[in-house]
């Protein structure tokens, strides 16, 4: 019983670090190029929100039937609400996109593409360490996420900078300003996953 159980709640949080991994992938490729069809873009990372959206269920599901659990369960909710913060950030970037009809991204976007893509390679690998419970490797891709997040913050900032140089349409301004702010929102997520697993680090080392 224990072990399936086990088996559950870290086989459920490596299916959530895919699925965020296969979304973000997509999303940063999708950017690098024209978008004409943004209306589908913004269904399919609708869908891929859906399968993370899944895989918190199941974790709180199995939370609620589950005596002993192969961390704290507190632990495991915080992992699971932080993981789904990812994919709920990218989902209501790609939103905006339709919502705005941008069907071209701009060097910025891309470069934020990039930069969730790394961060949610980082996540993964953290993740598929967690459950092979070697919480000391983690760190190093903690401290990674870190990194990624401050990339974010000025990413940020040179694109804001950007538009109010050479952006002459307010609307214009407006719209990529917005994406540019949830883009970076969501490498502050990716940020505290990484926080949440170093709670779990200090508390189970």
């Amino acid at each position: 019983m224990f072990l399936r159980k086990k088996d559950i709640f870290f086989k459920t949080l490596e299916e959530m670090a895919d699925v965020i991994y296969e979304t973000v992938d997509r999303f940063a490729n999708a950017v690098n190029g024209d978008l004409p069809d943004v209306t589908a873009f913004a269904k399919e990372m609708k869908d891929y929100e859906h399968k993370g959206d899944k895989c918190t269920h199941i974790i709180l599901t199995e939370l609620n039937k589950t005596f002993i659990t192969p961390i704290e369960r507190e632990d495991i909710m915080e992992l699971i609400k932080k993981l789904d913060d990812v994919l709920d950030g990218i989902e209501a970037c790609a939103s905006r996109f339709e919502m705005y009809q941008i069907t071209k991204a701009d060097p910025f976007i891309r470069k934020f593409g990039i930069c969730l893509r790394n961060c949610a390679q980082e996540i993964k690998s953290a993740i598929y360490l967690l459950t092979q419970k070697k919480l000391l490797a983690i760190q190093p891709y903690c401290v990674k996420l870190n990194e990624l997040e401050n990339e974010g913050d000025e990413l940020m900032r040179q694109g804001i900078k950007h538009l109010f140089l050479n952006v002459k349409d307010p609307i214009e301004l407006i719209k990529h300003k917005e994406i540019y702010e949830r883009l970076e929102e969501t490498t502050d997520s990716c940020e505290d996953v990484a926080n949440t697993l170093q709670s779990i680090i200090m508390r189970n080392s």
